[in-house]
């Protein structure tokens, strides 16, 4: 397995790899100052690599991770930690990440290059479109959506049935309990709408 990213997120993927006894063949980063990463040489990217294993993009940014799955023409791979509990009727696309501790409950789906974090929980039926980013110990009741490139912060609870549009932003620790629009940023338990982001071009 490749990484594209040398950051912080990368260190968890490598030891999720590690710890799944997938090796690591390769470390990029566009940043040249970057020459190491945990025990593992970094360097930058050339295209001949692409056609030499599966990728994942070691980017927490959503709107970073979405950008580089466009340029980048390869396979994409999956890491997923051991202590994580996954149904075998669920779902995970390409390029995705399920850190330690997490459990996705039946039918749920999830899209390609998301992250779902340490601790965190997707119950039955939820979907997650792609480049999702769930934080650490964030709570997905039942049949929840949450559309493309949304970011749902550490500690979030979203109550069954709710909607979360497209590159939404959910504050650590916002309670969800209605539907939420494209783009809105939210904060606060209830939640509320406190502005909206600009439409990615």
């Amino acid at each position: 397995m490749f990484l594209y990213g040398a950051s912080g997120h990368a260190k968890v993927i490598i030891e999720i790899l590690e710890k799944s006894g997938v090796p690591i063949d390769g470390i990029f980063d566009d940043n040249e100052s970057i020459r190491l990463l945990l025990k593992y040489s970094v360097q930058k990217f050339q295209e001949e690599y692409a056609e030499k294993g599966k990728f994942i993009i070691s980017i927490g940014n959503n709107d970073t991770r979405r950008k580089i799955a466009l340029l980048l023409h390869t396979q994409f791979g999956i890491a997923i930690h051991p202590s994580s509990v996954i149904s075998e009727r669920t779902v995970i696309g390409e390029g995705s990440v399920v850190m330690g501790g997490v459990t996705v409950n039946a039918d749920s789906k999830t899209g390609k290059h998301c992250i779902i974090n340490t601790n965190s929980s997707v119950d039955h039926d939820c979907i997650l479109e792609d480049f999702v980013h769930i934080s650490p110990n964030v709570a997905l009741c039942g049949d929840v959506q949450v559309g493309e490139g949304t970011h749902v912060g550490v500690g979030a609870v979203v109550i069954p049935g709710k909607k979360i549009g497209k590159w939404c932003t959910i504050g650590a620790g916002s309670v969800i309990n209605m539907d939420i629009p494209s783009y809105a940023v939210v904060v606060g338990n209830p939640g509320r709408i406190i502005k909206y982001h600009n439409p990615l071009t």
